[in-house]
């Protein structure tokens, strides 16, 4: 497998080290900034005869050596600054992504595009218009994350392992977002027999916040750690063919009522990209917050003026 991870920066960098570190392919890291790929690529090699790890990890400034790549990933774009919605960085990073996009589809014929730039729903869409690959072959990274933030703060909360936690968080990726406290269990048991409902609507708006709580701590730039492993699990999935049942930012086309637009919802993840979408059994009030978020993400979209 070739991947390219487009945008070298604190996220890029540490995705295309845990993809390269997991022999998931090899990695090509791209920038526009000269020598910032390159030492970074050189300097995860140089531990390649102790982390025993078989494939190569290659920095550029060329796009075209990133030409016919079996996935994409796009980080290119800036990152949030305190007090900063994702929002904010609309314009300019919808600029970068559509870049990316054309060369994409100059370079490459049918590869699998994951957008992690934000606003990350409505930077896919931007990129699947422009790239014109098939709605299955491009998709958003932002439920995993958002997921694995709320699994986090469960397991916190309750003092036990993370990994007993399963979460799932719908909708777009910011304030909308939409988590479901009944599918989220600990060892298949619903959070809502462990928490009172005062203490779950805590955590939810903690996950909501995670993004903006650490930039808050940081001071400048954002997360990248965990966006990281988010995009390596969905990166996993497809190159092993894993069929991941996993929230991402996909197609809808009349699933949960939603049609013509990218926003977070359950998709199964394999070698073909998006496989299906998954349609839970939501109360109203559930279905009706995701319909909500989506309302909000096609508003973002609006402002773009791509008609």
């Amino acid at each position: 497998m070739k991947i390219s991870v487009i945008g070298a920066g604190f996220v890029g960098a540490t995705t295309a080290q845990r993809i390269w570190e997991k022999n998931l392919g090899d990695v090509f890291l791209h920038d526009i900034i000269e020598g910032m790929p390159q030492g970074k690529a050189l300097d995860m090699m140089e531990s390649a005869p102790l982390l025993r790890v078989e494939s190569k990890i290659v920095g550029t400034n060329l796009f075209e050596d990133c030409a016919n790549s079996d996935i994409y990933v796009i980080t290119s774009g800036l990152a949030r600054q305190p007090g900063m919605s994702r929002e904010d960085l609309l314009n300019r990073n919808a600029e970068i992504a559509s870049g990316v996009a054309e060369n994409i589809a100059r370079f490459s014929k049918n590869p699998i595009v994951i957008v992690v730039s934000n606003p990350v729903d409505v930077l896919t869409y931007l990129v699947a218009l422009k790239t014109k690959l098939p709605k299955n072959r491009v998709m958003g990274m932002a439920g995993v994350l958002d997921s694995a933030r709320f699994r986090y703060f469960i397991a916190s909360e309750l003092g036990i392992a993370p990994q007993e936690v399963q979460a799932m968080v719908l909708g777009g990726h910011g304030d909308e977002m939409v988590p479901l406290p009944r599918f989220s269990t600990v060892s298949g048991v619903s959070i809502e027999h462990f928490l009172s409902n005062e203490k779950i609507e805590q955590l939810i708006k903690r996950t909501r916040d995670g993004g903006a709580e650490i930039v808050q701590l940081l001071k400048k730039g954002s997360a990248y750690y965990a966006p990281s492993a988010a995009i390596l699990e969905m990166v996993e999935s497809i190159v092993k063919d894993q069929k991941r049942l996993l929230p991402c930012s996909a197609w809808c086309e009349g699933q949960y009522g939603i049609t013509g637009q990218y926003v977070g919802v359950p998709v199964v993840l394999g070698k073909n990209g998006i496989e299906k979408i998954l349609e839970l059994p939501l109360r109203e009030d559930e279905l009706l917050a995701l319909q909500q978020s989506a309302r909000h993400v096609a508003s973002n979209i609006k402002k773009l003026n791509l008609s």
